[in-house]
């Protein structure tokens, strides 16, 4: 972005067309289960995924179930080469190069490291996709931004209005958010102990009673950099949050930041 302002109206307009396209989820829902039912989407192949191709073979026949199809698989698409190329970068740059090689790493194998993460994770997302066949992507969504919201947020939070935060206190709310909210998904009914779990009622060892864990891991990622900040005798650095409170409410710098 060329300017602070230019940055936050991005901001705006992204936060305005995230929330319409959910609000345009539920009624698609909706009338989706009123024109088409609930029982003929449930019989369909992908069950409650079916739902939306299902109302637009109802209102506008093949061709338009044809596009709508064609729209969610290019989306879904998009998506996933993102998420894969970001990751790989991210590993590749972050933990290969900045501490594995101490920043030190030849560019020509940081590339290839990179190819081989994305390849790592393409076989992980596809034997997940695996177990999770038949799941409500929208759930599954959810669980993601659960798992997000409890590594993310807190830390985020903290480091924009609590100025004795520091780095021991972001280091603990970050893993005590990611891995509660891992292992709690990992004991909920999500993954086994009823009939839509991904593992069947075959399998039962869900201890957690809850389907999504944000509900715990949020609070508890809270808590962990709360308890990490007042337990460390190092002290955050006041001239360095009151810099970051004023360039996160204000955008000033951001100018300068971009031209380096």
């Amino acid at each position: 972005m060329p300017t602070a302002k230019e940055a936050r109206r991005s901001a705006v307009w992204a936060i305005a067309l995230i929330g319409v396209f959910f609000l345009i989820t539920l009624v698609l829902g909706m009338g989706a289960a009123k024109l088409v039912g609930p029982a003929a989407i449930l019989a369909a192949p992908g069950g409650a995924n079916a739902a939306a191709p299902l109302l637009a073979l109802e209102l506008g026949g093949e061709i338009f179930m044809g596009v709508i199809s064609g729209v969610a698989f290019a989306t879904i698409l998009a998506v996933v080469a993102g998420l894969t190329i970001t990751a790989s970068a991210s590993f590749a740059h972050d933990v290969y190069n900045s501490i594995l090689k101490g920043g030190k790493a030849d560019p020509e194998q940081e590339v290839k490291v990179a190819r081989i993460t994305s390849v790592v994770i393409g076989v992980l997302a596809i034997i997940g996709g695996i177990f999770a066949n038949g799941q409500n992507i929208a759930f599954l969504i959810s669980l993601a931004f659960a798992v997000a919201a409890s590594a993310n947020l807190p830390s985020i939070l903290y480091t924009m209005y609590w100025r004795r935060f520091n780095t021991r206190g972001s280091v603990w709310s970050i893993y005590a958010g990611l891995i509660s909210s891992v292992v709690l998904i990992l004991f909920s009914p999500s993954i086994s102990g009823s009939k839509s779990a991904m593992l069947g009622e075959a399998v039962n060892f869900a201890w957690f009673p809850l389907t999504n864990p944000a509900l715990v891991s949020v609070p508890l990622a809270f808590l962990a950099g709360y308890i990490g900040t007042v337990t460390s005798a190092v002290r955050g650095d006041q001239e360095l949050a009151a810099e970051m409170e004023v360039r996160s409410m204000t955008g000033a710098g951001a100018g300068e930041a971009i031209a380096h």
